[in-house]
């Protein structure tokens, strides 16, 4: 069965290259893409039952390719169904070459199949192709600066990704088989020191991927390119970078002997905390977006590795609820650009004024971002802070303070006097996916509990008393953001010379070789 959620995506690609100038033939594959949803909907309440298993081919034991769906890959898998189903919606009205909708329907499947893969080197072509597939959608528009950053975003992953093939040889060589169950076992009786190697040319690029500290720039600056669409960048920051964290957490269990998780928790904190300070410095509404991605990565990555089953399931959470409102405020900004004819913050106000709808639904997605209560990200960050205590507790809350801030400022464009005086007229079709996401973020914040349970399977509880104080923390944090914003309201040096910070080619791959390195030597001590 499994193969076919991977098929069905590239045949509904294969229906809108051949018909996607008819919007008839679009809101064909809309449908087809709700009922594929349904169908991801069974193969989750399926994989409750069990985890379920195909081996592709027929072929069994160390030449098989098996395909795996549980309880967390199922759930994830629904979420991209989700996620592309919106934004299809999204772009319905837009005037898309049928290459733009063969591309990001392949996208579907690619990420899809990540999700099922539990072979070393399929991760590798499915990780491969989806990275052409991005290079391509951000050369969508074919001006200087996106085929330059097109082409940087492409060298750079092909650079990181030899450390992974590298280590899938390394692997083969001392198991005989590139299935992760079958070299998991193998794995558990060697000696660690045998594996110090391959567990670090396999993971510094899966951190490159997840844009850690000192990588945190580079996918920030490809989400925010100009001219690349909306809803790319959504699906970017909001799913794509998940399917690193996916293989984060699948490569930790089969590298248990030698795994470290200080070093993973003091990379997600390191990075949060200075991409919150870069999406301050920024004025570009789809950079701010875009650093704020990497700092709620770092958070989640912080999370996964604190320890403890509720810290794990705030973490597994936060992977969607940051999913959910990071594609509405992205989809947002893109109608926003329009109306306005501009990105720059400092240029935009009177959203609300101007269109209350989408000020209402930017709203409902900034507090789910901030982990205001009943807001989806209250529940995930709840669970995340439950069980730590002393200097981790604080920091987790000095992070979020930091989100708040960030989206205080974000939020000022909501408010005052309509800079605009240009009347543009905005598709129903964005604002009603704008709209639906933003209602799942209260949704998935009044339920979020009992999903969370649902979604992974454990048995988590929210305490009363514990809700209330971080309801507290929430209402001081959002006072200290207020002053904090109004004190940095005007720009400042800093601000200006942290907007410049950038990394070369030479440089991203410097910091490859870097974090390679340092991994390498904290495995080596630790173990």
């Amino acid at each position: 069965m499994l193969p076919y959620f991977v098929i069905a995506p590239l045949l509904i690609a294969v229906f809108l290259y051949l018909f996607s100038s008819s919007r008839t033939s679009r809101i064909v594959a809309i449908i087809a893409q709700a009922v594929f949803v349904g169908f991801t909907l069974f193969l989750f309440l399926e994989s409750r039952q069990g985890e379920i298993y195909t081996v592709v081919g027929g072929y069994r034991g160390v030449l098989g390719i098996t395909l795996s769906a549980d309880m967390l890959s199922a759930s994830l898998v629904m979420l991209t169904a989700v996620l592309f189903l919106i934004a299809a919606v999204y772009g319905l009205k837009e005037p898309s070459s049928k290459l733009y909708w063969l591309l990001m329907f392949i996208w579907e499947g690619l990420i899809i199949g990540v999700f099922f893969a539990r072979d070393f080197f399929n991760v590798f072509v499915l990780l491969e192709v989806a990275t052409l597939i991005v290079a391509v959608l951000i050369m969508y528009v074919r001006e200087k600066r996106s085929m330059y950053d097109g082409v940087i975003f492409l060298m750079v992953n092909t650079v990181a990704i030899q450390f992974y093939l590298l280590g899938v040889g390394y692997i083969y060589m001392l198991t005989g088989t590139l299935d992760m169950a079958m070299a998991a076992v193998a794995i558990a009786d060697m000696e660690a020191s045998r594996l110090i190697l391959p567990y670090t040319l396999i993971m510094a690029p899966i951190v490159f991927k997840c844009a850690l500290v000192p990588l945190a720039s580079w996918l920030p600056k490809v989400q925010g390119i100009p001219r690349a669409p909306s809803a790319v960048a959504a699906i970017l920051s909001g799913l794509h970078v998940k399917c690193a964290l996916f293989l984060f957490i699948r490569f930790q269990e089969v590298f248990s002997p030698v795994a470290t998780d200080g070093f993973y928790f003091v990379l997600g904190i390191v990075t949060a905390l200075a991409s919150i300070v870069m999406a301050f410095a920024q004025k570009d509404i789809r950079l701010i977006l875009a650093y704020s991605s990497t700092a709620q990565v770092g958070l989640i990555m912080a999370g996964l590795n604190i320890g403890g089953e509720y810290a794990v399931t705030g973490s597994l959470f936060h992977i969607i609820n940051h999913a959910v409102f990071k594609a509405a405020l992205f989809l947002g900004a893109g109608i926003i650009v329009r109306m306005y004819r501009t990105r720059d913050i400092t240029k935009i106000s009177g959203l609300m004024k101007r269109s209350p709808v989408l000020g209402i639904t930017t709203i409902m997605a900034i507090l789910g971002i901030a982990g205001a209560p009943f807001f989806n990200g209250s529940i995930s960050k709840y669970f995340m802070m439950a069980e730590s205590g002393g200097v981790v507790f604080w920091i987790l809350n000095i992070i979020n303070l930091g989100t708040i801030t960030l989206f205080v400022k974000y939020a000022r464009m909501l408010f005052g006097e309509d800079t605009s005086n240009k009347t543009v007229q905005i598709d129903v079709n964005k604002q009603i996916s704008v709209a639906v996401l933003a209602v799942m973020c209260l949704a998935m914040g009044i339920g979020g509990v009992w999903l969370a349970n649902f979604l992974f399977g454990v048995d988590v509880g929210l305490s009363f008393w514990g809700y209330l104080e971080k309801s507290a923390i929430f209402a001081v944090s959002v006072a200290i953001a207020v002053v904090v914003n109004r004190y940095a309201n005007k720009e400042h040096a800093f601000f200006t010379r942290v907007r410049g910070l950038d990394l070369s080619f030479k440089g991203m791959c410097l910091s490859i070789g870097v974090l390679f390195a340092t991994l390498l030597f904290f495995v080596e001590v630790t173990i």
